[in-house]
């Protein structure tokens, strides 16, 4: 049995990528911070699908938090180890720059990238032990081409890419895989309050995408079949570029 470990996975993206997972075979640890009833919910999807799943409360943004719960897993897992990460939970606290409180600032980056570090670095060590493993980053299309009045946001999302292209470099020879997805418009909890009828007409294809079309690029970024792709970052956003 492998397990995945999925940040912010209670609902959005992060439940689509760990249903499909666990759809795939994998023993899914559902991360999320506060809101029970949605992890609940996402936890009995996949049982009910026959998938097996965990609950694994902690905030991401809090390095102390992160720690002490993944060791705590690790520690009543002594035979077992996650060999998926997929580091997924994010948030958006939008505004023009001149009008940004530090607040929403620092706590978007440490939402969105400071989170990467705090829990990648402690899943490392046993994926070099077993010089295996598949690590995801969702990183976003502002980080790619910037989105005015997400200054915080397209920083958190860029630096996210740009760690992915290092810690792949790093982490090539030991036969673990490094890669990010930059989802355009999906149809989530992030883009309540967006223009959704002005930005499709942005967008080629014309519509926002769904969740499920997210996963499946996960799914593919964890198979074996991905085992010679590292440090890339694939769009997902219907041909909505720069």
């Amino acid at each position: 049995m492998e397990y995945a470990l999925v940040t912010g996975a209670s609902r959005g993206i992060g439940r689509a990528i760990a249903i499909l997972l666990a759809q795939k075979g994998f023993k899914v640890i559902i991360n999320y911070r506060s809101n029970d009833q949605e992890a609940q919910k996402t936890l009995s999807i996949i049982t009910q699908n026959g998938g097996e799943a965990e609950l694994l409360k902690f905030d991401v943004a809090d390095s102390n938090t992160c720690k002490v719960a993944i060791e705590k897993w690790q520690q009543s897992h002594p035979d077992e180890y996650i060999s998926v990460l997929v580091n997924n939970a994010g948030i958006r606290s939008d505004e023009l720059m001149a009008l940004m409180e530090v607040d929403d600032f620092e706590r978007v980056v440490k939402n969105n990238l400071l989170s990467f570090f705090y829990i990648t670095r402690l899943l490392i060590p046993q994926m070099v032990r077993h010089r295996n493993g598949r690590i995801v980053n969702i990183a976003s299309l502002s980080g790619l081409k910037g989105v005015a009045g997400q200054t915080n946001y397209a920083a958190s999302k860029g630096g996210l890419i740009a760690a992915t292209k290092s810690l792949a470099q790093e982490l090539a020879k030991k036969k673990i895989t490094v890669n990010a997805v930059a989802p355009g418009f999906v149809r989530t909890d992030m883009v309540e309050g967006l223009d959704e009828t002005s930005l499709k007409q942005m967008i080629p294809m014309a519509r926002f995408g769904e969740p499920e079309e997210v996963a499946s690029v996960v799914l593919f970024l964890v198979s074996k079949e991905a085992s010679y792709i590292t440090g890339e970052c694939i769009n997902v956003n219907g041909g909505l570029y720069s």
